[in-house]
This record gives structure tokens, C-alpha cells and sequence, in this order.
């Protein structure tokens, strides 16, 4: 095994946040995570390297405290796992702005909090990895998911455009982008706004009734996703992005096909913008 590493993850008490802390803890690293009910703590601090935090984290507030404490009594940070946030199904006439500014506060706004309290360390060390959790919908979109995949959109470029401002002081940033993963995502983590208007019956109650029965089904083994992270982590040149799972890989694929070919179809048009030479 590598040298050991003091993780930061975000959402421990379940799901891949669990997953993640579980796997980390076994190779011999100190793990921080985060948990949002004192029972969880207690359930998580179980070992003498994991070290549970009560911390919601949009609270954004309470943040840059939070992860002084965590530098001061545990260690640097040398990994920050962004893994905290939940999925919103909704049609988006359906849902409200409310809807849409919690999908963004707990998966976009909470992330780049914690990313700003960790930063100063690591840009003073020269060292360090942020990973953020996104998703296959980060890239890929359907119907019904319009919020989540518009929050994973945005946690993608400012991964994206983060790593390039970053990369001069030796930290690597990577969005993780899982496919179906067998957690409680689609299941009791799930937000649902109730429908009402007739005219998406026809597509969103199937997708509906499908994500609901498939929760639980889920090709995706959570351990083996905090397998990839632990190589990830330990890769002297993580990638930008790695998507984890065949389905998640499958559907990016034809994405790109179909976004060649619509360039293609369009590229006189696109080209005909310029002021005239």
C-alpha cells in the first residue's frame, strides 16, 4: 500500500459516501466524513482512523470553521471526496424554483464550499486531489431527472475548469461520474415532486414506475466503485473525468456519436457566423 492519506468525504452515512469511507479505512488511510445525524456519527466512528464530522454541508457558513478543526486535530487534507447530494425526479413544469435551488444548493453550491475551505491547504502544500462525485447524467441527460443532471453539469465544468486553475500548484481535480450503482439513490433518497399535468403521463410515468422497481437492481457494486477510487487517488496522473460502469459508458459513447453527427449535419451553419474577411 501507498503512504496512508487523510480523506475529507462528504455524505458518509450511506450509499457510495459509505462505500468510499469503508474502502479507504480498510487500505490503512484516515478518513473524515461528513454525516448530517449524531447517530450516524457514532455509527461511523468506529475506528480509531475515521473520524465522523456532523456537518451539512449547505451550511456553507459553518464550512471553513468545520475543516480548520479537521486540519488542526486530524492532518492535512490530501483528498476531499465531494460525494454528498441527492437526485430530484421531476417534470420541469412540474417543479418549483424551490425545487431547483435545493437540487443546487446540497450538489453544486455545498461542493465548491467545501472545495474553497480545503483549497488554501493544499495550494500552500502543493499537493492534494479533489474529486467530485457527479454523475452519468453530468454528461447524459433523460427525461425527468432535468434538475439533477443540470446540478451535475455544472459540478462537471467547474471540475473541469477548476483543475486547469489548479494544476500549476500539483492539485489534480477529477469528476467521478458513476452510472446505476446499487445505493439508495432512486430508492428513499430520492426527492419526487408529485405530478400534475396530464400531457407528460405518457413519458414520465413509465420512467417513473421503472426507476422505482430497478432501485435495489442496480448493476453497479458499491465496493468496486471505491476500489476505482482508491486507484484514482493513487494515480500520478488522474484523469479529468472517469465514468464508472458499463451503462454509464454505454450511453456516453452513443452520446458522442450523436453529438458528432449533429455537428456534422450543422457545421455550415455554425461556420457562418463570422464577420466577412
Amino acid at each position: 500500500m501507498t503512504h496512508s492519506k487523510t480523506f475529507l468525504i462528504t455524505g458518509v452515512a450511506s450509499g457510495l459516501g459509505r462505500a468510499f469511507a469503508t474502502e479507504a479505512l480498510a487500505d490503512g488511510h484516515r478518513v473524515v466524513g461528513t454525516v448530517r445525524r449524531p447517530e450516524d456519527a457514532e455509527t461511523f466512528g468506529s475506528s480509531e482512523r475515521a473520524h465522523p464530522l456532523l456537518l451539512d454541508v449547505t451550511d456553507y457558513a459553518a464550512i471553513p470553521d468545520a475543516v480548520a478543526r479537521v486540519e488542526a486535530e486530524v492532518g492535512p487534507i490530501d483528498v476531499l471526496v465531494n460525494n454528498a447530494g441527492y437526485g430530484h425526479e421531476g417534470v420541469l413544469e412540474e417543479s418549483s424554483m424551490d425545487d431547483l435551488q435545493r437540487q443546487f444548493a446540497a450538489n453544486v453550491f455545498g461542493a465548491v464550499a467545501m472545495i474553497k475551505a480545503v483549497l488554501p491547504g493544499m495550494r500552500e502544500r502543493r499537493r492534494g486531489h479533489i474529486v467530485n462525485v457527479t454523475s452519468m447524467g453530468g454528461f447524459i441527460t433523460m427525461p425527468g431527472i432535468s434538475f439533477y443532471c443540470g446540478s451535475k453539469f455544472a459540478l462537471e465544468g467547474i471540475s473541469e475548469a477548476l483543475g486547469k486553475e489548479v494544476a500549476p500548484f500539483g492539485i489534480h481535480v477529477t469528476a467521478l461520474a458513476p452510472g446505476q450503482f446499487r445505493t439508495d439513490w432512486a430508492g428513499r433518497s430520492m426527492d419526487r415532486t408529485p405530478r400534475s399535468i396530464p400531457d407528460y403521463d405518457a413519458t414520465m410515468d413509465p420512467i417513473r414506475a421503472a426507476r422505482s422497481t430497478k432501485s435495489g437492481q442496480q448493476p453497479g457494486d458499491p465496493r468496486k466503485a471505491a476500489r476505482a477510487l482508491l486507484q484514482l487517488v493513487a494515480a500520478e496522473r488522474p484523469p479529468t473525468r472517469l465514468f464508472l460502469g458499463e451503462d454509464a459508458l454505454g450511453l456516453v459513447e452513443n452520446k458522442l456519436v450523436q453529438m458528432g453527427d449533429e455537428i456534422a449535419a450543422w457545421r455550415t451553419l455554425t461556420c457562418s457566423t463570422n464577420f466577412a474577411a
